[in-house]
């Protein structure tokens, strides 16, 4: 099997569920996508409902074409969908794909969700597809995402500058992280040992 089949999966734990987006999501994802913080340092909007509508059809074709993994993250506290997280860039000929479009709703920010949703797709990653490169990047100017990295244990690389163009027409210099394959038994030990629920910055 190819990564097209295997990278999207059920992924839990005790506090978290991940599990493949689908169609009867998408009330659900409309009610927290309205909180406008979440899209700050995105490099598109979703603040009408054309965008979200655009949005959301993304995330479902983009899953059913394999383009992405598009995970829904449940809080299972709560029970609620907390928010979404993708595997995409996937290179499977050079082992490395990238963690990223991830996003949580203003209730479940600074509860540890956000540390044990990156834990468990990580895991996958490492232990069942096999690669031995995960990459992550965000704004340089997003520092509560730089501090949420780092509290996952990727190493910051560098910054691209001038990467892309934002919404607002300003260019966004962009921060690259990773960890690597070698590194994950590491980082896996302590995400799991020192996953304290606190209130550590979320990546957005």
């Amino acid at each position: 099997m190819n990564w097209q089949t295997t990278a999207s999966a059920t992924l839990e734990n005790e506090h978290v569920m991940l599990r493949p987006v689908r169609e009867d999501d998408r009330e659900s994802i409309r009610a927290l996508a309205r909180d406008s913080h979440i899209w700050r340092y995105f490099v598109f909007r979703v603040s009408s409902e054309e965008e979200f509508e655009n949005f959301f059809n993304a995330m479902l074709s983009d899953q059913a074409t394999g383009t992405r993994a598009v995970f829904i993250v449940v809080d299972k506290a709560s029970g609620q969908i907390a928010g979404s997280m993708s595997f995409g860039n996937m290179v499977e000929k050079e082992a490395r794909l990238e963690i990223g479009w991830s996003w949580l709703g203003e209730a479940f920010r600074g509860k540890g969700i956000n540390r044990w949703a990156k834990y468990l797709l990580m895991r996958h990653a490492f232990e069942v597809l096999g690669v031995l490169r995960v990459e992550f990047k965000t704004d340089v100017l997003n520092l509560q995402a730089r501090a949420g990295l780092r509290n996952i244990g990727a190493k910051e690389e560098g910054v691209l500058r001038s990467f892309n163009f934002m919404p607002d027409g300003r260019r966004r210099d962009a921060v690259f992280y990773s960890v690597l394959a070698d590194e994950w038994p590491q980082v896996s030990h302590s995400l799991q040992h020192n996953a304290k629920v606190s209130h550590r910055p979320e990546v957005q």
